[in-house]
C-alpha cells in the first residue's frame, strides 16, 4: 500500500522545482528544500527495492530511470551538434551520464537538469554497500556524508571532484530515506528527534544567515547551509509521516494531479527547464517583465501549458519503463477482473472500478550556467 502523504511530498517538490526556476525566488528553497526531499523519498524506494529484489534492484532502478532520458536527449543531443556541439566520444554520455554530459552554449542551459540523473546513478550504485552499512552502524553511517561536506566546506579536500561534493551534500538525505524505510526515523522519540531537528535547522539558519551566495540565501549557494537544513526539514516532514493521508482522495481532482505528477515526475523534471528557457526571452520581448508578478504568474502558466503538452506526448515512456500499460493521462479508472474470470478478460457490466494505485516515481534542482566558449560545455549546475 502507498502511502499517500508521501506521494503528495512529491508531487509538490516537483511543482516547487519548476516554480522557483521560472520565478527564481530565492525563498522556496528555504520554504521547501525539495532537492533533498526528493533523494530522501528516492532513498527510502531504493532500500525497499533492495529488501525485495537484492542487488537486481540497481539494473530495475537504471531500467526505469534512463529511457526517459533517451527520448530527450534523441531529441536535443542532435540539435546540438547541429548547432556547434563537438562529435566526441563524451557524447555517449548522455545515454549513461556518470559524469556530466557535454553541451553546447544553449544546451547547457537549457538542459542543465540533467545533474540529478548523474547524482542519482551514483547514489543507486552505492546503495547496496549503503545499506548494508546503514544496518551495521546506523549513526556512523548517516553522518559520514556531512562529515564529508563538512570537510570539504572547510578546506580539507580543495580539489574534491564534483561527485564526491554531491555525495557530502545529498547522499546524507538518501540514506535519511534509508532510516525512513527501515523505521529508525519513527521509533525515535519525539524528545530525541526534535531537539536533534531543532538543532541541525539553527546550525544550518545561522550558516547560512553568515555565508550568504551570489543570490543571497539560496540553498543551491550553501551548500552546508544546505544540507543541514534540509536534514532538519526531512526529520520532521518525512520521520513523523502520517502513515497515510486519505484526505488527499477527498478532491478528486487534488488525487489526479498527485497520481499524474507522480507517475511523470521524471518526464516533468526533464522537460521543464528547456521551456524556462526558451520563454524568457520571448515573454520579455512582449513585455512580460520578471520583474512584474503578472509577468511571472503568465510564466509559469505557459510552462506548466507546454510541460504537460510534451508529459502528454512522451510521458507513457515512464509507463513502458515501469513495465505498466501505458497511459496518457494517468490514475483513470480500470476494470476489476470479476473474482474466478481469466486474465484479461472483459470485465461483465456491474463490476466495480477502482482507481489505479500510483508506482513509484521521483525528482527536482537546475540552474542557468553562465554560458562558457560557444564551441563545447560541460553541464556544470548550481541552482536546484
Amino acid at each position: 500500500m502507498r502511502n499517500r502523504y508521501l506521494d503528495l511530498l512529491r508531487a509538490l517538490a516537483i511543482v516547487r522545482v519548476v516554480v522557483y526556476h521560472v520565478t527564481g525566488w530565492a525563498t522556496l528553497t528555504l520554504v521547501f528544500p525539495a532537492m533533498s526531499v526528493m533523494f530522501a523519498l528516492a532513498g527510502s524506494l531504493m532500500a525497499a527495492s533492495l529488501d525485495r529484489s537484492g542487488p537486481s534492484a540497481v539494473r530495475r532502478r537504471l531500467r526505469r530511470l534512463l529511457p526517459s532520458l533517451w527520448v530527450l536527449a534523441a531529441v536535443f543531443v542532435p540539435a546540438m551538434l547541429l548547432t556547434g556541439l563537438p562529435l566526441t566520444p563524451k557524447v555517449l554520455l548522455w545515454a549513461f551520464p556518470v559524469a556530466d554530459p557535454p553541451a553546447n552554449y544553449w544546451g547547457a542551459l537549457a538542459l542543465s537538469v540533467i545533474w540529478y540523473l548523474r547524482d542519482y546513478l551514483w547514489f543507486v550504485f552505492a546503495s547496496p554497500i549503503a545499506l548494508w552499512l546503514f544496518r551495521r552502524a546506523p549513526w556512523p553511517t548517516l553522518l559520514a556524508p556531512y562529515a564529508l561536506l563538512a570537510a570539504i566546506e572547510f578546506g580539507l579536500f580543495p580539489a574534491a571532484p564534483t561527485v564526491l561534493r554531491e555525495f557530502g551534500l545529498y547522499f546524507g538525505a538518501w540514506l535519511l530515506g534509508f532510516a525512513h524505510h527501515d523505521g529508525l526515523l519513527r521509533r525515535t522519540a519525539n524528545r530525541v528527534l526534535v531537539p536533534v531537528a531543532l538543532a541541525l535547522g539553527v546550525a544550518g539558519a545561522a550558516w547560512i544567515a553568515t555565508h550568504p551566495g551570489p543570490r543571497g540565501y539560496d540553498l543551491n549557494d550553501i551548500p552546508l547551509g544546505n544540507a543541514l537544513w534540509s536534514a532538519a526539514f526531512i526529520l520532521v516532514a518525512i520521520g513523523r509521516a502520517p502513515a497515510s493521508a486519505a484526505w488527499v482522495a477527498r478532491s478528486a481532482m487534488a488525487d489526479r494531479a498527485v497520481t499524474v505528477l507522480n507517475r511523470r515526475a521524471l518526464t516533468v523534471y526533464l522537460w521543464h527547464m528547456p521551456f524556462v528557457v526558451a520563454l524568457t526571452p520571448l515573454v520579455d520581448v512582449v513585455g512580460w517583465s520578471h520583474q512584474d508578478p503578472v509577468g511571472l504568474a503568465i510564466r509559469v502558466v505557459l510552462v506548466f501549458a507546454l510541460v504537460g503538452a510534451v508529459t502528454a506526448a512522451v510521458g507513457w515512456v515512464e509507463d513502458v519503463a515501469a513495465r505498466r500499460p501505458p497511459e496518457l493521462f494517468p490514475g483513470g479508472v480500470r476494470p476489476v477482473p470479476a473474482r474466478g474470470a481469466a486474465p484479461g478478460r472483459p470485465v461483465p457490466a456491474g463490476d466495480s472500478l477502482v482507481p489505479v494505485s500510483p508506482a513509484p516515481a521521483g525528482y527536482d534542482r537546475a540552474v542557468l550556467p553562465a554560458p562558457r566558449a560557444p564551441e563545447e560545455h560541460t553541464l556544470k549546475l548550481s541552482a536546484r
